[in-house]
């Protein structure tokens, strides 16, 4: 994650720095997206002449390759296929496809058994680190950015110095020029404006380091706000880890929403669905918005709801009602005392309010993309936004530039609004890597590579619009 400072041009007057000290890409972050494009990079490097190997690196804030740590809880599994890897979609043959973990870890044949095309989240994340290790030689961990500075060539903005630090270490400070940025930073949790996180405030996405730590308490009793799949894993997770506690899940809807994962809605999410929703015109943007909010946004795996009422109705066949569902409810106040929590929760149908205390309250409340703009630092002015102020990205994924400004900035994250709701998801990493490596190839000398070497795909009509 980059901390935004004011940050003024680097005016270069010729001579250039020497060509070997100009790099093509610089990544920002190095989660499944910029992890996706290093491998891509790296299967082009190595199908081209020396001369012609991109140059690239990435820089991490965490101290070693991590993904939703907080959420690797035993016996999740994914709700992507493994097919929907970081390589397979662009090039089938990779050496770095999830089948290749597989079999170096001996376990191809097991899988194959297993029957399921959704593995485990602990075994996918060790997957994307094995994928992480070996590309170690371009990734530098515990790094933070702080600033993009613009570099101002005979009044144009043709490359960026990023700045960055060592975290811990404010002295230790490296410049890096570059022809191309791709901010690819991951989410941050939503949490409500006037909620503090703290000992017994959490995000989800804290939770298996904070359940770690928990402080004991004489109530025991949790409360997990959210309806979606996340809060539905943390309160299943927190009844079962905690069986003389009680687990009370808080949420607006009268009762957790299936997600639709049948065939036919899947299909929002296939490379081509980004190309029609890319063309078409913000009312039906909406329109495809609402229609297919159920396939990810606030929906639970069906086996999952139907085990969490289960357990319900058992307990109240034996009298013991561990698990509570406050549905057609929210919460307007939270307030820490010395030993737990307090909150106000609303059954919004009447209005009517109930006080409930807690020792700890868990925030499966959803993230959201960071605002490129709080990232870019001084390359913000020489980015163009749409009238509603979202940042103006083009097909390839490139931010929108003033004509001053020849430099690439690339946020595959940040693009749900021009390029859908698999913008921040896994199904398409693969491909997008594949779109952001071909833009840059054009955009460094005018063409692409063969299809071969960087899956590049014949252009769609909305690339080709571009």
């Amino acid at each position: 994650m980059l901390t935004p400072l004011t940050g003024g041009s680097a005016v270069v007057k010729r001579p250039l720095p020497a060509e070997t000290d100009v790099q093509d890409i610089v990544g920002i972050g190095f989660g499944p997206s910029n992890l996706a494009l290093a491998i891509a990079a790296r299967e082009h490097n190595a199908r081209v002449p020396a001369s012609q190997a991109l140059r690239l690196s990435f820089l991490e804030r965490q101290p070693q390759f991590g993904w939703h740590r907080g959420m690797l809880l035993d016996g999740a599994t994914m709700q992507v296929s493994y097919l929907k890897d970081l390589v397979t979609l662009r090039n089938p043959t990779s050496d770095f496809s999830y089948l290749s973990f597989l079999q170096e870890r001996k376990r191809l044949v097991d899988f194959i058994n297993h029957k399921t095309m959704y593995p485990l989240r602990q075994e996918f994340h060790d997957y994307l680190e094995w994928a992480a290790r070996r590309l170690g030689d371009v990734v530098e961990y515990d790094t933070h950015v702080v600033e993009l500075r613009p570099v101002v060539i005979d009044g144009v903005v043709d490359m960026v110095d990023v700045v960055s630090r060592r975290d811990g270490n404010p002295d230790d400070t490296v410049v890096r020029r570059t022809r191309n940025v791709v901010i690819a930073v991951g989410l941050e949790p939503r949490t409500p404006p006037e909620v503090d996180l703290g000992e017994r405030i959490w995000h989800n996405h804290d939770l298996l380091q904070r359940v770690a730590s928990i402080p004991s308490t004489p109530r025991n009793r949790f409360i997990v706000v959210g309806a979606g799949q996340s809060a539905a894993e943390v309160t299943e997770f927190l009844h079962t880890r905690y069986p003389q506690a009680e687990v009370v899940a808080v949420f607006a809807r009268y009762g957790y929403s299936p997600a639709d994962s049948s065939s036919f809605a899947n299909q929002i999410f296939d490379p081509s669905a980004v190309d029609d929703f890319y063309l078409s015109s913000r009312p039906v943007k909406d329109m495809f918005n609402a229609y297919h909010r159920g396939t990810n946004y606030s929906v639970v795996d069906e086996n999952l709801i139907d085990e969490l009422y289960r357990r319900i109705y058992q307990e109240k066949v034996h009298g013991t009602e561990r698990l509570r569902i406050m549905r057609a409810s929210r919460m307007v106040d939270v307030t820490t005392l010395a030993n737990g929590v307090r909150t106000r929760i609303e059954f919004l149908p009447t209005g009517e309010q109930k006080t409930v205390d807690a020792d700890i309250v868990v925030l499966a409340t959803g993230y959201r993309a960071r605002d490129p703009h709080r990232i870019l630092g001084g390359m913000s002015p020489h980015c163009l936004d749409d009238s509603a102020g979202r940042p103006r990205v083009d097909r390839d994924y490139r931010l929108a530039t003033s004509d001053d400004t020849t430099v690439g900035l690339y946020v595959p994250g940040a693009s749900e609004h021009t390029h859908g709701i698999s913008s921040t998801l896994l199904s398409n990493v693969a491909v997008r890597a594949g779109e952001i490596l071909r833009s840059v190839l054009r955009r460094n000398d005018g063409r692409c590579s063969p299809s071969g070497d960087t899956g590049c795909f014949e252009d769609s009509p909305a690339l080709a619009a571009h």
